[in-house]
């Protein structure tokens, strides 16, 4: 069975501007932790939704989460013959059986004639730091050249793919479900540059390992774009990198490209990654634990501020303080907030790097103690306000970062003005309900 989904030329454009539904009314709580209901079957028969082509997948062995690769291989990758191909990936690109990296994999079997590698941020073997890559090598391994992606996009992106001679990019990453998580840009970036070089591209998916029943939290303004935020996406997505690739392909690309899909067996949208069976492999070096990217929606957006967002810990991104800011103050007024799901502890730890290294701080750890009602973003917001309140040492970033990281200046100016969690929620309620709108349209799993 071909486990493949081929999108079409787009024809679509503009209309997250346009889209007008709404999820539900009033802001506050309430809309803020309201769940989008489950999309219907997008494969009812056994055929894509309209628009695409393909097949229902099988059932997965075991009961578990059969990747996009592992179907690949299956298939005995009769959607790369005849092609040369060039593979973004990074450490998190294994085989789920025995854990041997696909790049190894493909440059072993005679059927793939595997040309190149390209790395993303902190590079094809994931040694870089966050903001670095690992420079054009030659893997050790398969002597393959390893072109450094990072920085890259448009027309020297596409001359990239074009030196290495690859008519079909595949990606295969795992991501975490948070805009600002750059992989998903890369795939974005690469699937622009691919059709200005004239490749195709195929995705291998993998789950959202937060789930994917709901898209949370702002949806960035195209004033903001960067590399953590290329086009108007909410921050938490709730979709796989197959399903963005789809929504990319259909509602921003300004050229069409020619895209694949693989399609994962067994996951559903209420999945999170400890039910996959599969093996967690950190996709960057401060994203040790599925648990770090439940959180990292919400925790994330501490890099736009003086805090410690627990880089240089063993927690990064559940650890949070300051140098001088009351840990027992912070924690109380964050519980008292009484968010969903979570409850924080006053804590204490010395960054070996990053913000504070080597001082001690004081702060909080965050404790996901309900993982079905917990809301990453909004947990982050009321973090941000309560520390805004308990410490006059709050600063953001002199650069701004958290507008970047937020998709626009609300959060910080409702937060500077005041605002409590539910009123700096309820800002973004109409472009969220328009995002959610559209993004019902690409999603290829229940």
């Amino acid at each position: 069975m071909d486990p493949t989904l081929r999108l079409p030329d787009p024809s679509r454009r503009g209309v997250l501007a346009g889209a007008a539904a709404a999820v539900c009314t009033g802001g506050g709580a309430a809309c803020a932790s309201a769940r989008e209901p489950r999309p219907k079957d997008p494969h009812p028969t056994g055929t894509a939704a309209t628009g695409t082509r393909g097949t229902a997948p099988p059932s997965p062995d075991a009961g578990g989460v059969t990747t996009g690769f592992d179907r690949l291989a299956a298939d005995g990758y009769r959607l790369l013959t005849g092609q040369r191909v060039g593979v973004v990936t990074n450490p998190t690109g294994v085989a789920s059986g025995d854990l041997r990296h696909i790049v190894d994999v493909m440059h072993a079997d005679e059927r793939v004639d595997l040309v190149a590698v390209f790395g993303p941020e902190h590079g094809f073997r994931g040694t870089a730091q966050a903001g670095g890559s690992e420079g054009r090598t030659d893997d050790p391994a398969t002597g393959l050249p390893v072109y450094d992606t990072y920085g890259k996009s448009g027309r020297a992106l596409a001359d990239v793919f074009t030196e290495a001679g690859a008519d079909t990019v595949v990606f295969d990453i795992q991501d975490v479900g948070t805009r600002f998580y750059t992989y998903v840009w890369t795939l974005y970036d690469s699937m622009a540059a691919a059709a200005l070089a004239g490749s195709r591209v195929v995705v291998l998916d993998r789950p959202n390992p937060v789930g994917g029943r709901a898209a949370r939290g702002p949806v960035l303004e195209r004033a903001f774009a960067s590399f953590v935020g290329r086009e108007p996406v909410a921050l938490a997505h709730g979709m796989t990198a197959g399903e963005l690739a789809r929504l990319f392909a259909g509602e921003f690309l300004r050229r069409p490209v020619d895209l694949e899909v693989v399609r994962m067996a067994g996951w559903r949208r209420g999945d999170l990654f400890d039910t996959t069976g599969l093996p967690w492999v950190p996709p960057s070096p401060n994203m040790p634990t599925p648990d770090t990217a439940l959180v990292y929606a919400g925790t994330g957006l501490f890099e736009g501020t003086n805090l410690s967002e627990g880089r240089g810990t063993t927690r990064p991104f559940e650890l949070l303080g300051a140098e001088g800011l009351d840990a027992r103050r912070w924690a109380e007024a964050a519980n008292a907030l009484e968010l969903p799901g979570v409850r924080f502890r006053e804590a204490y730890f010395a960054p070996v790097f990053s913000k504070f290294a080597g001082r001690t701080v004081g702060g909080v750890q965050v404790h996901v103690v309900d993982r079905e009602v917990f809301d990453p973003v909004r947990t982050g917001v009321g973090l941000l306000v309560t520390a805004r309140r308990v410490w006059d040492g709050f600063a953001w970033r002199p650069d701004r970062w958290i507008d970047k990281l937020t998709g626009s200046t609300a959060v910080r100016t409702l937060v500077d003005a005041g605002a409590d969690t539910g009123e700096v929620t309820a800002a973004w309620q109409r472009d969220l309900a328009a995002f959610r709108a559209v993004r019902l349209r690409y999603l290829l799993y229940r």
